[in-house]
């Protein structure tokens, strides 16, 4: 049994190679592209993968798109082109799939964030991604930030696959995470924002609906960037990861800010 792959695109000339050499391994690479305007399609297609191109709508409307290409395998590999895929993990992930029992339904992988060389070990709130799902089990929910909901059981695998948010520099981070504070801003202004429950956050089994409940808690907190400093500093040990580990927690504290300014601003010009 094999796995398909499903990376998707825009403007990916530069991480793309890097991410479809890594899953060389799948005969069955898909990528669904939102129009790009560099070689990102002539790149995936000079290595034999299927392209499909579709306005970009939303995060999860695209992603629940790609979901529903015809895919040759009944598993999915979803990556994004800023990741990569270690062969020891991909052996695993076949050995994975051949030995699923029928309710078994996803695997979560562990994600590795790496920047200047450096895996952020300590300062990486979220190191478990649900990235391996059978066909037709799985949905996105919620526009940024998007959760995987899958139908049946979840298992974790020990491997572990890469990512490199800072890729394409720090200026390019700085601009997608302008957009995800907009995108933030909106949805905590639009009062869709889940009721919280503490048990669920603490000791939730599912662990999206889990970050889905500790977000919303976090929403209401005071002092909100801050506290995200100190945990991520204090807590998590941040620290422990060097200079890359301490600017990264500053950047996510920033970004928190960010969050904070736009929804005041927002119910502002409300008024």
């Amino acid at each position: 049994m094999s796995i398909s792959v499903l990376i998707l695109t825009k403007n990916e000339e530069h991480d793309l190679p890097a991410c479809l050499d890594s899953v060389r391994w799948s005969d069955d690479v898909h990528v669904l592209d939102s129009f790009s305007t560099d070689r990102t399609v002539s790149l995936a297609q000079g290595t034999g993968a299927t392209v499909t191109q579709r306005a970009f709508d939303g995060y999860a409307s695209q992603r629940n798109a790609g979901l529903a290409l015809p895919f040759r395998h009944s598993w999915l590999l979803i990556l994004d082109a800023d990741e990569r895929v270690p062969a020891e993990t991909a052996e695993e992930m076949l050995r994975a799939v051949r030995q699923a029992a029928e309710g078994v339904s996803a695997f979560s992988i562990q994600r590795k964030d790496i920047w200047w060389g450096r895996w952020l070990k300590h300062a990486q709130i979220s190191p478990y991604y649900v990235r391996l799902v059978r066909v037709g089990h799985a949905h996105y929910e919620r526009e940024i930030n998007e959760v995987l909901c899958v139908k049946g059981q979840t298992l974790t695998l020990g491997g572990t696959f890469d990512h490199h948010p800072f890729s394409k520099g720090l200026s390019h981070w700085i601009d997608k995470h302008n957009r995800y504070s907009t995108m933030e801003a909106q949805l905590i202004n639009s009062g869709n924002v889940i009721k919280p429950s503490w048990s669920t956050a603490l000791f939730g089994r599912d662990f999206h609906v889990r970050r889905q409940h500790q977000k919303a808690i976090f929403y209401d907190l005071p002092a909100r960037p801050l506290v995200k400093l100190v945990y991520m500093l204090l807590v998590r040990r941040a620290f422990m990861d060097g200079w890359p580990g301490l600017r990264y927690s500053i950047l996510q504290s920033i970004y928190e800010y960010l969050i904070v300014l736009k929804v005041r601003e927002m119910r502002e010009e409300k008024r």
